[in-house]
């Protein structure tokens, strides 16, 4: 599966766009360069329900 693959199905999924989660990211404090991986990860699979290879396709 191609990189636009995982984002279309994200969006597809959600109703969000990849600049939308970088939005709500940013509102939730996590571009702060501490913020580790795994707390983007958690987030996006316990609000939207994200596996973790589309999770890790927005958060990196």
């Amino acid at each position: 599966m191609s990189f636009q693959a995982y984002l279309d199905n994200i969006e597809e999924k959600t109703g969000l766009t990849p600049r939308q989660f970088i939005t709500l990211a940013q509102e939730r404090g996590f571009d702060d360069s501490a913020t580790k991986a795994g707390t983007i990860l958690t987030w996006l699979a316990d609000d939207f329900g994200l596996g973790r290879g589309h999770a890790m396709a927005l958060a990196m």
